[in-house]
C-alpha cells in the first residue's frame, strides 16, 4: 500500500512540475501574443491603407513557411502528432507566432486559438523534452501546453483543459490528463493575469427555464447544426478547391490578398477583417447583428486561411455562431443576446465535436445561469452535425447515433 501510494504522489508531483513550467512558459508567450495581435489589430484599424498590403502580407508568410519548412504545420496537424506521437517542431512557434500576428495586421480573416494550439504543442512537446518524458508523456506535456496557451488567450481555464482532452479524440477522454492540463491552464491564466490580461466574458440576458423557451432553444440549435456542417464543409472544400487550382503558394497568396481587399470595399465595412471581436460584443450583449454577417464571415474566413494566411477557425465559429444566432433567435420568439450566446457555443460545438467544453465555455463565458438551454444545444448540435469537423485529423471513435465503436476521421 505505501509504495503505491508513493508511486501516485510522484506522478503527481511531477506531473505538477511539467504542467507548472509549461503554464509559465505557456502564459508568457500567450500573454505576448495575445498583445501581439491586439496591437496589430489597433494599428490596422488606426491605419486602414494597411488593408492594402494584404497580398504582400500573404507573399510573405508563404516565403516563411516555405523556409522553415512548415507549409504541412497546422492545427490538424498538431492534433494528429498527439494520437501519433510524433513530435511539434519548437521552431513552430516563432513562425506562426509571427504570421497569426501579419494576417491580423493587414485585416486578414483569422481568429486566433489557432495559432495558440499549435504555439501551446511545441512548447508543451518541448518541456516534456526538458523533463526526459518518454513518448507517451510526451503526447500529454503537449497537451498541457495546448491548454495552456487557450486559457492564456480566452481566460477559460476549465474549457482549455477539457477542450485539449476532448478534441483529439471524440468520445474518448484520458482522465489521467486532468490534473497535468488543468494545473498547466490554471497556471498560464495566473500569467496573463498578472500581465493585465483581463478573461474573456459577455454580459447576456439570462432567461427562466420554461418549456416553451426550450423547444425554441432546440429548434435554434438543429439550425446551428446546420451552420457548423456549412462552415465545416466551406473550410475544407475551399481549400482543396484553391489548393489544386492555384498550387504555387505564393501566387494563390497574392490573389487571395487581392480578393479579400476587393470584397472589402464592396461591402463597404471592415467588420470581418481581423477576428471581429467587436462584432461578437454586439451581438451579444446588444443584441445587434446584421442578417448576412454569418455567412459574410464564412466567406472571409474560408478565403483568409485557404489561400495561407494563419489564424484559427474558433472565434471565427463565435463570430458565425453569435451574428446568427442574433438574427434567428427573434424568428423564434427568443432574445437575440440570449440566441446569440446560444449560437455561439451550438456552432462552436458543432464544428470541433466537443460537447463537454462546450457545455464548461458557456459557463466561463457567460455564467451558470440556466446552463441547461446550452447543454441541450450543445447536445443537440453535436449529434445533429454528423461526422463534419474543423480538424481532418481528429477521431471521432464512437458512433453518435449508436452505442458503436466507429474510431473515423472527423470530414
Amino acid at each position: 500500500m505505501l509504495k503505491s501510494g508513493a508511486a501516485f504522489a510522484r506522478a503527481f508531483v511531477k506531473w505538477l512540475a511539467v504542467a507548472a513550467v509549461t503554464g509559465l512558459l505557456g502564459g508568457a508567450v500567450g500573454a505576448a501574443f495575445y498583445l501581439s495581435v491586439a496591437e496589430a489589430t489597433e494599428l490596422r484599424e488606426g491605419h486602414p491603407w494597411l488593408l492594402y498590403l494584404l497580398p504582400v502580407a500573404g507573399v510573405l508568410i508563404a516565403g516563411l513557411y516555405r523556409v522553415t519548412r512548415m507549409e504541412q504545420e497546422n492545427t490538424s496537424a498538431i492534433i494528429g502528432s498527439v494520437r501519433s506521437g510524433e513530435g511539434v517542431p519548437l521552431a513552430l512557434v516563432p513562425v506562426i507566432f509571427a504570421s497569426t500576428a501579419l494576417t491580423h495586421l493587414c485585416g486578414g480573416s483569422a481568429g486566433r486559438e489557432g495559432a495558440a494550439l499549435q504555439i501551446g504543442g511545441g512548447l508543451g512537446f518541448a518541456c516534456g523534452r526538458l523533463f526526459r518524458l518518454d513518448e507517451k508523456e510526451l503526447r500529454m506535456a503537449t497537451l498541457c501546453g495546448m491548454s495552456a496557451l487557450f486559457s492564456a488567450l480566452f481566460g477559460t481555464p476549465l474549457t482549455a483543459s477539457v477542450f485539449a482532452l476532448e478534441v483529439v479524440s471524440v468520445g474518448q477522454i484520458y482522465y489521467s490528463g486532468l490534473v497535468p492540463c488543468l494545473a498547466s491552464a490554471l497556471t498560464a491564466y495566473g500569467v496573463t493575469g498578472l500581465c493585465g490580461i483581463a478573461p474573456t466574458r459577455f454580459a447576456v440576458p439570462v432567461v427562466g427555464l420554461t418549456a416553451d423557451t426550450l423547444w425554441r432553444v432546440v429548434l435554434l440549435a438543429v439550425l446551428c447544426a446546420l451552420v457548423s456542417i456549412l462552415f465545416c464543409v466551406t473550410m475544407h472544400q475551399s481549400e482543396r478547391l484553391l489548393g489544386k487550382k492555384v498550387p504555387n503558394p505564393f501566387l494563390r497568396a497574392a490573389l487571395g490578398g487581392a480578393a479579400l481587399i476587393a470584397l472589402t470595399l464592396l461591402g463597404g465595412t471592415r467588420d470581418y477583417n481581423g477576428a471581429g471581436v467587436d462584432v461578437i460584443t454586439r451581438a451579444l450583449e446588444r443584441g445587434e447583428a446584421a442578417p448576412e454577417a454569418f455567412a459574410l464571415k464564412l466567406l472571409f474566413t474560408a478565403l483568409t486561411l485557404s489561400c495561407g494566411f494563419r489564424g484559427g477557425e474558433v472565434v471565427p465559429a463565435f463570430f458565425i455562431g453569435s451574428t446568427f444566432g442574433c438574427a434567428a433567435g427573434p424568428l423564434l420568439g427568443l432574445d437575440p443576446g440570449f440566441a446569440a450566446a446560444v449560437g455561439l457555443v451550438g456552432v462552436f460545438c458543432g464544428a470541433v465535436n466537443c460537447p463537454l467544453a462546450s457545455i464548461i465555455l458557456s459557463v466561463e463565458l457567460f455564467g451558470s445561469g440556466e446552463i441547461l438551454y446550452f447543454a441541450v444545444a450543445c447536445c443537440v448540435s453535436y449529434m445533429l452535425s454528423g461526422y463534419t469537423g474543423l480538424y481532418s485529423s481528429q477521431k471521432i471513435m464512437y458512433s453518435k447515433l449508436r452505442p458503436e465503436f466507429i474510431d473515423i476521421n472527423a470530414k
